[in-house]
């Protein structure tokens, strides 16, 4: 074999095989010099093996790529795709456009304020809403009151004030029975951490026989409450309620624009400041002419408290204050400070029922400590507030069902506030009537493109078939919330062509939106 022939060998040792396995083979000199294979000692095998030759890509030249690049049909490919390019991506656009300009646009939001995403809570009564009877105690059950939702408590009146004694009357003294000035401090700074505010009465005469004493004594005492609104809001209160205010701002005008802008006017960090006032007055007509003379953010009254009042009647009520007045500046509560607390109003079982409507309709729901368990006044107007745990031990059976029914009571409340915080349709969305009778009442909170809710009320002793059908709405909706759980179930279906509702019930309905 010559050399120029010769192909270079590889030497593979083979081991370890199988004596019965290794070739038969004589000594070193029965090889063949010139053979591939030749044997060693011990039966091993040293075999040629030819290497293979890599071919390695190393593609076309810098001559190559620009001779075929000049190609006609390079040229041609070229322009091809770059065109395909641009018309992809020119459809791409077109199309966006054309998506977002049909899409269903968003409605601007409505400039809304701090109390209007939640309850606002009345605390009238410090030395009976906790154990420790002081403010202190207060602060201690600020966990219990954001589980609520509550935006924000309305504490006091705690300053002194001896009934029907002027000469006696401190604006800026805590009343021993209340606790301090530091307990105070700290409630405003506990509470403020949980994203609670915290609002003042300030009601002059609060324990005597009038909100302002005599009408004589009006102007001394707006006078002196000026530079107290100042001390209190310096404090770091979020705002300041104040009684009977159709007699200060019709008697003495001056002063009370002057109160009107050391709270309205001052603000904390961007936030404003609230001013409540409560009124005796109860018809719709003079609630609204005391809303735009007095100038007030909000305005607690009686509208919705008569008993004698009809679903009829309490549906014309909300119509006509929602035709004079953006639903940012109304109010609802039916118990407070003087009347009591919701139960004793309405009765024990009607209060999940109150709390519905409180918290569907259009407007700030104000509660009174207690409302949420449905604590009854009994012989006083401020009745112990009860804190319960089923946890605790009890030998008495009858306590501990009624300890089961407060429980229950406060979770119906926290789960409508928890909607009411949370869904733009119940917190500022639009009121529409869909049915009204003298026991029966039903209406629509819709906000563009968010979930819709009807609330459905019959306030009669006979059970009531609603029709609220309607082109616009599907044929269904699911219970959210109900005072009647045998027969209207939560996340249960119900036809909205024939909705039945019992003596006294009360449901919460939900569909979605549909473009």
């Amino acid at each position: 074999m010559s050399k120029d022939t010769e192909v270079d060998m590889k030497d593979v040792e083979l081991n370890e095989m199988d004596q019965e396995k290794q070739p038969m083979t004589g000594g070193a000199g029965n090889g063949d010099a010139g053979s591939p294979t030749s044997t060693e000692k011990n039966g091993s095998v040293k075999v040629k093996i030819p290497e293979e030759t890599e071919t390695k890509f190393t593609g076309l030249s810098k001559e190559e790529l620009l001779r075929v690049a000049g190609t006609p049909a390079w040229v041609r490919t070229r322009w091809a795709l770059l065109i395909l390019f641009w018309l992809g991506w020119l459809g791409m656009l077109a199309g966006a456009v054309v998506i977002i300009v049909q899409a269903p646009r968003c409605k601007d939001l409505p400039a809304m304020n701090w109390w209007n995403y939640g309850p606002l809570y009345q605390i009238g009564d410090v030395q009976a809403f906790s154990e420790s009877q002081n403010l202190k105690g207060v602060e201690e059950k600020l966990d219990s009151l954001g589980q609520l939702k509550v935006k924000g408590l309305v504490v006091g009146p705690i300053h002194v004030a001896p009934a029907d004694n002027l000469e006696s009357l401190k604006f800026e003294e805590i009343s021993n029975d209340a606790g301090n000035l530091e307990q105070f401090k700290g409630l405003i700074i506990a509470a403020h951490k949980k994203s609670i505010n915290v609002i003042l009465d300030l009601t002059p005469n609060y324990l005597g026989s009038g909100p302002w004493f005599s009408n004589v004594s009006v102007t001394n005492v707006a006078e002196r409450l000026k530079s107290a609104l100042v001390f209190w809001l310096n404090q770091g209160v979020d705002g300041i309620q104040l009684s009977g205010v159709e007699r200060v701002a019709s008697m003495v005008p001056s002063l009370w624009a002057d109160i009107r802008a050391i709270v309205q006017n001052g603000t904390e960090e961007g936030k404003r400041r609230i001013l409540i006032g409560v009124t005796a007055r109860t018809s719709a007509v003079e609630v609204s002419e005391l809303l735009n003379s007095t100038g007030v953010d909000l305005l607690l009254s009686g509208a919705l408290r008569s008993k004698t009042m009809t679903a009829l009647d309490r549906a014309q009520t909300v119509q006509q204050l929602l035709s004079s007045h953006n639903q940012t500046k109304l109010a609802w509560n039916i118990g407070d400070r003087k009347e009591g607390h919701l139960a004793t109003l309405v009765g024990p079982d009607k209060v999940n029922f109150n709390q519905m409507l409180l918290l569907t309709l259009p407007g700030t729901p104000v509660f009174n400590y207690g409302d949420e368990i449905a604590l009854a006044d009994e012989d006083t107007k401020f009745p112990k507030m009860l804190w319960d745990s089923l946890d605790d031990e009890e030998t008495n059976g009858t306590a501990k069902k009624e300890k089961e029914q407060r429980l229950a009571c406060r979770s119906f409340f926290k789960t409508l506030s928890d909607l009411r915080g949370k869904e733009r349709s119940l917190q500022h969305g639009d009121y529409i009537p869909l049915f009204n009778s003298t026991s029966a009442l039903a209406y629509l909170r819709q906000w563009d493109q968010s979930g819709r809710y009807i609330a459905a009320f019959n306030w009669g002793s006979d059970a009531v078939t609603l029709q609220l059908a309607h082109p616009d709405r599907p044929a269904q909706a699911v219970v959210q919330v109900s005072t009647d759980k045998a027969n209207l179930a939560p996340d249960s279906a119900v036809e909205l062509s024939a909705l039945e509702l019992g003596p006294g019930q009360a449901v919460l309905l939900q569909f979605p939106y549909v473009a």
